[in-house]
């Protein structure tokens, strides 16, 4: 969070319960906007320290983890849609950080492994942000940790929930109002 900000927790004894619950729904809908501005801004500092996404430097990770792996087999680590992640090994294929060929006893599957620029990068990379977190979220007690997860887990099936584009029912985001982009 940056250091002039702070994500304000409304009174639940506030005496409108309507305008309470809708205090809280931007009160969410802010930290996740915090959220959202401090990956985002990771990631910018990681493309002009690295050339590579946050993305891109977690599947080049796990190939140098795993010397050679399937495409498939990546996919399911990093959590990426197939076509994604094809389309992501092509533009690091084309900057010589990875090599892709077909396995000799299933034609079908793509492998994928490292060039020695792309275990260089690896080896130079600084930490991504996932691995200061997973430091500091471990450091946490149990009981908060899974506080934190069974609340993120909550409010992903709310959002999923809610048909795309749909706003019907949801409250006024009045947070937006006061959302900007912080600055380099």
């Amino acid at each position: 969070m940056f250091e002039d900000e702070k994500i304000l927790i409304p009174h639940a004894h506030d005496s409108d319960r309507q305008a309470s619950a809708y205090a809280f729904s931007d009160s969410v809908m802010h930290a996740l906007r915090k959220i959202i501005q401090i990956v985002d801004l990771n990631s910018r500092r990681l493309v002009k320290r690295v050339g590579l996404t946050s993305p891109q430097l977690v599947i080049l990770k796990e190939i140098c983890r795993a010397e050679e792996v399937s495409a498939g087999t990546i996919a399911k680590a990093v959590s990426l849609s197939q076509a994604t992640l094809t389309g992501i090994l092509e533009r690091m294929e084309k900057r010589g950080l990875v090599l892709r060929s077909r396995d000799d006893r299933d034609r079908r599957r793509v492998m994928v492994r490292a060039t020695v620029l792309g275990q260089r990068v690896v080896d130079t990379a600084p930490p991504l942000m996932q691995e200061a977190f997973v430091e500091q979220f471990e450091g946490l007690p149990d009981w908060e940790q899974t506080m934190i997860l069974s609340s993120l887990q909550h409010l992903v099936a709310i959002m999923e929930t809610r048909p795309h584009g749909s706003c019907e029912g949801a409250p006024p985001c009045r947070a937006a109002e006061n959302f900007h982009q912080p600055e380099e």
